[in-house]
């Protein structure tokens, strides 16, 4: 199943996040906060302007994204959790440098 999201609205699925404190110990998920970091899966229209133009969205879909503890209202689709969320509630993309891309193919 597919979901399209309509208007200025994004759907973001959570990236997890590594589950072990420095010193190795593991943390349950019940202990561990949601991560506050997601990929965009799809994305709406345009948010919708009073003199009826339609502004194109600044996220796409594949980037990650920052996000605030609360922001979106969950939803579970095939048995996967997404967030539904405007894209005012996006703090920022993340970007990743050269090094950290070269990095990452080693």
């Amino acid at each position: 199943m597919q979901i399209r999201p309509l208007y200025d609205r994004i759907i973001v699925k959570r990236v997890e996040q590594q589950r072990t404190t420095a010193a190795g110990i593991v943390i349950p998920d019940t202990a561990a906060e949601k991560p506050e970091q997601g990929e965009v899966i799809a994305v709406g229209s345009g948010r919708l302007l009073q003199n009826s133009s339609v502004r194109p969205l600044q996220v796409k879909p594949g980037e990650r994204i920052l996000f605030s503890k609360y922001a979106g209202q969950t939803v579970k689709i095939d048995g996967e959790e997404l967030l539904v969320m405007r894209e005012e509630d996006v703090l920022g993309v993340i970007e990743e440098t050269a090094a950290a891309s070269a990095k990452k193919a080693a």
